[in-house]
């Protein structure tokens, strides 16, 4: 079995290695009350669940994207009736450490389909972390120095299934990586009204190509998180805003291959226009609308182990 190096420092270097999650038995419509974000919930109560052969069909998609670019392809241990699609979650690499995410009670298997995975790693580059620290790989966005942290610091943190990376967890980065500058992000949350909802940092904001990001300002709790976001990035000339509704489809959640190729889902029609006519950009469109019916797209479905 051949030792993998995690190495990733940023959202856009040329990928190498990445674990894409399992379309085969998701395990069907939830009942309401077992989802455990907006978009499920409302997909759900409208009857519209996605069934395993539309999510098959968009994933293998993705995984023919991926191969054709010369991307290694690993996939988690298959467990029957039990949703694998998104793999960004269960573990995210900063560096060169795998960080395996301490995932909430209704997730806690997809950890033990990543068995495999961790062997390849080895124990000098896996790092498990506390119990009282709360952070998915959603929330963790890498621009080289800087590490932006989606996260809630209210109150009432405990009362929200969409609440998923804690205060603990930004003390935590900050402690693990002194010499970079973490940046928290709070965002908005709901767990039944998507359009009221941000699961997770990427479903709100992400560099894409070189110098530039995608953001949805409105999914920001603080004002000043855009702002600062802008002054990073260096003005409105370097940001693509997205609606509220582009937001609810989605639109921030694309997925890097190099600084200068993404994937993107085929009715993203204002984004991927921008990203090829603006910016330059190669941009392989795929048609993911069904995943996205479960509150994730292209990143969360993907998690980068090497990155150049």
């Amino acid at each position: 079995m051949q030792h993998i190096q995690p190495h990733v420092t940023n959202e856009t270097a040329k990928l190498c290695t990445v674990v894409l999650g399992l379309p085969d038995s998701t395990g069907g419509a939830p009942a309401a009350s077992e989802t455990y974000d907006a978009k499920s919930y409302e997909s759900v109560i409208r009857g519209v669940y996605p069934t395993d052969e539309d999510i098959k069909r968009e994933m293998d998609a993705v995984l023919e994207v991926l191969l054709r670019h010369g991307v290694e392809v690993l996939r988690p241990d298959p467990i029957e009736n039990y949703n694998q699609i998104f793999a960004r979650d269960v573990a995210f690499v900063i560096e060169d450490k795998l960080f395996i995410s301490n995932l909430i009670s209704d997730r806690a298997r997809e950890s033990e389909a990543f068995a495999p995975i961790w062997q390849r790693v080895g124990r000098s580059n896996l790092e498990q972390l506390p119990e009282d620290i709360h952070v998915e790989g959603g929330d963790v966005l890498l621009y080289n120095d800087i590490l932006f942290i989606g996260t809630y610091f209210g109150s009432d943190y405990s009362s929200y299934k969409t609440a998923r990376t804690n205060k603990r967890a930004v003390d935590f980065f900050r402690e693990y990586f002194p010499h970079k500058t973490i940046i928290p992000i709070e965002l908005i949350k709901h767990d039944t009204d998507p359009m009221r909802s941000v699961l997770h940092l990427d479903c709100a904001f992400q560099p894409v190509s070189r110098g530039r990001a995608i953001v949805y300002k409105e999914g920001m709790l603080h004002r000043e998180s855009f702002g600062l976001i802008r002054e990073i990035f260096g003005g409105d000339e370097n940001l693509f805003e997205i609606t509220p509704l582009e937001a609810y489809l989605m639109n921030t959640n694309i997925f890097s291959l190099s600084p200068d190729t993404i994937i993107s889902e085929r009715n993203f029609v204002r984004l991927n226009q921008h990203l090829r006519q603006a910016w330059g950009m190669t941009v392989e469109e795929v048609p993911y609308y069904e995943v996205s019916k479960q509150g994730g797209l292209l990143r969360c479905s993907t998690m980068p182990l090497v990155r150049e």
